[in-house]
């Protein structure tokens, strides 16, 4: 029997996101748009639209819907913005934040993962975004300043390079803590100091690179 994937997408956005709170209609309406499934392996395409995060291999998972509406509210994203994603995975996030904004500049550090986000946001028909492999706690200096940046994975204190390269007036979204302990903050970038709010707990992947965590042996 097929899968109405639309509907199912229907009664995500009304029950996880409206259901708690996401009243930004440019978010939501984003979050209708793009198929999630299609960011999710084949085998789990029957559960991409439950309220819980998925595997999507390499140790990697796809964010729930909630978190990731919520972290797409919180950059206050208008249209006309230049985005840094840090943490491509899927490219579920990175399509979200493509109906967002003019241009999305997107990290990852595993090489697979970035092709095939690559690869499935072009087939989509997503052409404003840039996929690059890298470290992504050292974010994407020659593209800097970026409107906002949003990090799709904990690292232990907010990465020096990311607050730096915020234009004036940004906001950088991002899970803080330790491997069991973390919680999602929104930095703002005021003239040349930084603003800190603490949103809500969450837990994330680890970032892993010179300002996030070592990787163990």
């Amino acid at each position: 029997m097929a899968v109405d994937f639309a509907a199912l997408r229907e009664q995500m956005v009304v029950e996880q996101l409206q259901g708690r709170g996401i009243t930004d209609l440019r978010v939501l309406d984003a979050m209708r748009k793009v198929p999630r499934h299609l960011f999710v392996p084949p085998d789990l395409q029957r559960m991409a639209y439950r309220d819980s995060p998925l595997p999507i291999g390499n140790d990697q998972t796809i964010s729930q819907p909630y978190i990731v509406a919520l972290m797409s509210q919180l950059l206050l994203l208008k249209g006309s913005e230049t985005v840094l994603e840090v943490g491509t995975g899927s490219g579920y996030q990175t399509a979200v934040l493509c109906e967002l904004c003019q241009q999305v500049f997107s990290l990852e550090r595993d090489s697979f993962l970035a092709d095939r986000a690559a690869t499935r946001l072009k087939e989509q028909g997503w052409a404003n975004v840039e996929v690059y492999v890298g470290d992504g706690s050292q974010g994407l200096a020659d593209m800097a300043p970026f409107d906002a940046i949003l990090v799709s994975a904990a690292a232990p204190a907010i990465p020096g390079p990311l607050r730096a390269q915020l234009a004036k007036g940004g906001r950088l979204v991002l899970p803080v803590g330790n491997r069991v302990s973390q919680s999602l903050q929104r930095v703002w970038r005021e003239g040349d100091s930084w603003r800190t709010e603490t949103i809500a707990p969450v837990m994330f992947v680890l970032l892993y690179g010179r300002y996030g965590f070592e990787k163990e042996p």
